[in-house]
C-alpha cells in the first residue's frame, strides 16, 4: 500500500496575529512550527517566510535561508518553497524566483492566473515557461498547484512540450472564492484528468479543508493540512 504523503502548509503569506494569534511568523517559529508538523507525521512542509516589519509575505532569500538551513541540519523533511510572494500583489519574476537558489526538493507552480481578494494573480506563459526552465535546470521538482480545471490543462501541455518531466505531482486547490469549489464534483473532475503515473494531493480551503481531506484519502490521494490553508 502506497504511504500517505502529508504536506503542512506552515504561515501562507496573508494571515496576521489578529486572524489567528497562532500563526508563525518569524523565521524562529516557522522552523519550530515544522519540526512539531515533522513529529506529527507530515513529510513535507510548504514554506512561506515574513517581512519582519510588516508580517506579510516575502520573497527574501536571506529570510528564506534562516528557515530553510535549520530545517535541513535538524530534520529530514522534504521541502516545497514558495514561488508566490504574495499573491495578488505580482512582484518581479525574478524576485518570486529567488527561493529556487536553495535546491529545494520542490516548489509551488502556480499554473495559471486566477481572481484573488480585490486583484489578480497573475500567472502569465512567460512566468510558467521561466519557472518551468529554472526548476528543471535546478532539479527541483514543480507542485502543480491547480485552482480550476483550465490549470490542469496548461500543466497537461506544458507536459506534452516536456517543459515539465514526468511524473508530476498535482496539488488540486479547492475551495478558493474564485477558483474550483471544495465539493465531491470538483474533485472527482479535476481528478479524472490527472496522468496514471502522476501523485496527486489535495488542499481544501477554510471549510472545505476536513471534507477534501477525507475525500481524496478515499480516493488513494494525499493532502495538505496547515495553517495557510485553514486558520482553524
Amino acid at each position: 500500500m502506497e504511504k500517505l504523503i502529508i504536506t503542512a502548509a506552515i504561515t501562507g503569506s496573508r494571515i496576521t496575529r489578529e486572524m489567528a494569534p497562532y500563526i508563525p511568523i518569524t523565521p524562529e517559529e516557522i522552523v519550530q512550527s515544522a519540526i512539531e508538523c515533522r513529529q506529527a507525521g507530515a513529510s513535507i512542509v510548504h514554506i512561506h517566510v515574513r517581512d519582519p516589519d510588516t508580517g506579510l509575505g516575502t520573497q527574501n532569500l536571506e529570510i528564506f535561508k534562516q528557515v530553510v538551513e535549520p530545517l535541513r541540519e535538524q530534520t529530514d523533511l522534504v521541502l516545497c518553497l514558495t514561488t508566490s510572494g504574495i499573491p495578488g500583489r505580482n512582484i518581479p519574476t525574478e524576485e518570486r524566483l529567488a527561493p529556487l537558489e536553495l535546491k529545494p526538493e520542490l516548489a509551488s507552480f502556480d499554473a495559471g492566473s486566477i481572481n484573488l481578494g480585490d486583484g489578480v494573480f497573475m500567472n502569465s506563459p512567460e512566468f510558467l515557461d521561466r519557472a518551468a526552465a529554472e526548476m528543471r535546470t535546478r532539479g527541483i521538482k514543480p507542485e502543480l498547484e491547480i485552482f480550476d480545471l483550465g490549470m490542469l490543462i496548461t500543466c497537461l501541455r506544458m507536459l506534452d512540450a516536456k517543459k515539465i518531466e514526468p511524473p508530476a505531482h498535482f496539488q488540486l486547490v479547492l475551495g478558493t472564492p474564485w477558483g474550483a469549489p471544495a465539493s465531491p464534483k470538483s474533485l472527482i473532475d479535476l481528478h479524472g484528468y490527472i496522468p496514471q503515473e502522476a501523485t496527486w494531493s489535495v488542499i481544501g480551503i477554510g471549510r472545505g479543508h476536513l471534507p477534501m481531506s477525507a475525500m481524496a484519502l478515499a480516493m488513494g490521494g494525499h493532502i495538505r493540512v496547515g495553517m495557510e490553508d485553514n486558520i482553524y
